[in-house]
């Protein structure tokens, strides 16, 4: 059953032509229970998505068209004060920067706290309490210590877990996790992806994966939807794209994968070109001039069509 629909939701910011779209008429479903992974190169419009879904787009951008459904409720046609209720109690969103995410002045019992205190009208003292019982839930030592100190007192894996328990403090249906590792040494971008996993298995919620690590969403994702100059390319759950994936953009990221066992001297398989600028995007497919399949029908801009029972593609050349 689907917990978020997104329908033609496009997403831009002003340029000198008119509005840029960082996210073009995109269609995006979401289970529940299920992990997505959102996957593509920077620049794609995979976090703007996720923004997007929070109606926190930064400034001068906005959101241009489109439905956001939400458990059947359109979170663009809610006031301001009604979205403010949902955002961090029933979707939350973890952040791949933590300390863009924390506040310098405030302790990591206050920051927890004022989640608490917000969404569930707990006291500033039971806030407390439940602040050290999510600390120990992410596996921070010392918890009755640590909710004393400021970011800046903690590592990045610690202030990673932190936000982790910020998004997780009132059991939301849905989190968002931007590119959650990113920043962290990858003995500790293991234990946090494990942790998030665990969390979300035991709570029962979905989860939006943004990432550009195919690899992380072949281990973690049941579904995988890959994004190319702001539009969705491919869709399918995660064992049909690994074993058939049928755009071309997607073979690619797939055949730029490290091999287990591959020479240490033999050279990775790459993509050539660069993704374009979306104020200047090609005619028709948008992936055509890096395509070897290129051919006059790409000229025309394909829709995202079924090919095989729930594995979506948009491509002329897909069979």
């Amino acid at each position: 059953m689907d917990l978020l629909e997104i329908a033609g939701l496009s997403t831009g910011f002003p340029a000198a032509a008119g509005f840029v779209k960082a996210v073009d008429n995109l269609d995006l479903r979401v289970r529940k229970g299920r992990v997505l992974g959102l996957v593509g190169e920077s620049g794609c419009g995979k976090t703007i998505t996720a923004l997007s879904v929070l109606n926190l787009v930064p400034p001068p951008g906005r959101i241009l068209s489109g439905r956001i459904l939400f458990e059947g409720t359109d979170l663009l046609s809610l006031p301001a004060e009604e979205m403010r209720k949902i955002r961090g109690s029933r979707i939350s969103m973890v952040f791949q920067e933590p300390m863009t995410a924390l506040n310098p002045v405030f302790t990591i019992g206050n920051q927890i706290g004022e989640v608490l205190t917000t969404h569930l009208a707990l006291s500033k003292k039971d806030a407390l309490d439940q602040a050290v019982g999510l600390l120990r839930s992410v596996e921070i030592p010392s918890p009755e210590k640590r909710v004393h100190e400021y970011p800046h007192q903690l590592s990045g894996g610690m202030r990673q877990r932190i936000v982790i328990a910020m998004a997780i403090a009132c059991k939301p249906s849905l989190i968002l996790a931007d590119e959650p590792t990113t920043a962290l040494d990858v003995t500790i971008q293991a234990h946090i992806l494990e942790l998030l996993s665990q969390i979300q298995s035991e709570m029962g919620m979905a989860m939006v994966l943004v990432t550009h690590d195919l690899g992380l969403i072949a281990e973690r994702a049941h579904e995988v939807a890959v994004m190319y100059a702001g539009r969705i390319v491919e869709q399918a759950d995660t064992p049909d794209l690994f074993r058939e994936p049928l755009h071309p953009y997607t073979r690619g990221l797939l055949a730029s994968l490290p091999r287990p066992g591959g020479s240490k001297r033999s050279r990775l398989l790459t993509i050539s070109g660069s993704v374009p600028q979306l104020s200047d995007l090609p005619e028709g497919c948008r992936f055509s001039p890096r395509c070897d399949l290129r051919g006059e029908e790409c000229s025309r801009e394909p829709e995202l069509v079924e090919a095989g029972p729930g594995h979506f593609v948009r491509c002329w050349k897909a069979k």
